[in-house]
């Protein structure tokens, strides 16, 4: 058996990653076209970049929309049936026991998706019924993780509902920006961000997670994601509809003391 040759504050996170079996054979005696180690060293690699890209990967809508002061172009739909689907693929991989780097990106991603949802109804100044939902995701996300409250068939059911929930999650907004023929505030980098990672994801789960659900909802979320990417690329140019409007920041987020209704432009 050959020696580790790492120091080990390096070798150990690898270890980690992707056992100390495939450690020995990758790093140690260096095989690194081992049939067996190589999928799945690329797809922890792969999982653990689309986790780290989940933390990051709507700051940008959300930055834009605080920034513009304006939810044009967002569907709330596709937000909200997005946020429940997040919630429940966390529940349904978790109680599962799969890798957190096969899943690890719904968690950060359906917290964004959380604060987003809530901040398009107040910016439509609908903000008794942000409170409403704030609490209702809150409940029903741990009714998810309670045993006793949902059994693995409901919850497997649950998970399977997922697969049209998150194709349908891209339709009001795929349908939105048809019809505008405008992508508003839509973050091209999370737009396109969020493509890459469910085709990257796909791999991940063809090697890691022996699960019929969890690939057929990959794969349809990848071609759900695709449209949405091509359609980003399609109107990139084009120009704002005359019938949207802008809103303003709500006043505990600093906007102005007057009510002021928002302005067409």
């Amino acid at each position: 058996m050959a020696s580790a040759w790492l120091p080990g504050f390096l070798r150990n996170p690898i270890v980690a990653l992707i056992g100390e079996e495939c450690t020995v054979t990758l790093i140690d005696t260096f095989n690194i076209l081992d049939s067996e180690c190589l999928p799945i060293a690329i797809s922890k690699g792969l999982g653990l970049g689309i986790v780290l890209g989940g933390c990051v990967v709507k700051l940008p809508q959300l930055f834009k929309i605080l920034n513009s002061k304006s939810v044009t172009g967002i569907s709330l739909s596709a937000y909200v049936l997005e946020t429940l689907a997040n919630i429940i693929t966390i529940a349904y991989n978790y109680r599962k026991g799969y890798p957190f780097t096969t899943y690890g990106e719904a968690v950060f991603i359906g917290v964004q998706n959380y604060v987003i949802t809530l901040l398009i109804l107040l910016f439509t100044g609908r903000a008794t019924l942000a409170m409403a939902v704030a609490a209702l995701l809150l409940v029903f996300t741990y009714s998810l993780f309670d045993y006793s409250f949902v059994g693995e068939t409901l919850l497997s059911t649950l998970y399977s509902l997922t697969i049209p929930l998150v194709v349908s999650s891209r339709i009001p907004q795929i349908y939105t920006i048809h019809k505008n023929k405008f992508t508003g505030q839509l973050s091209a980098f999370a737009v396109f961000n969020y493509f890459v990672g469910t085709a990257a994801r796909l791999y991940t789960t063809l090697v890691e997670v022996d699960d019929s659900l969890v690939l057929v909802g990959t794969v349809l979320a990848t071609v759900a994601n695709g449209v949405l990417a091509a359609q980003m690329v399609y109107y990139w140019s084009a120009a704002a509809p005359k019938d949207q409007y802008s809103f303003e920041l709500p006043m505990w987020m600093g906007g102005p003391t007057t009510g002021k209704k928002p302005k067409q432009v």
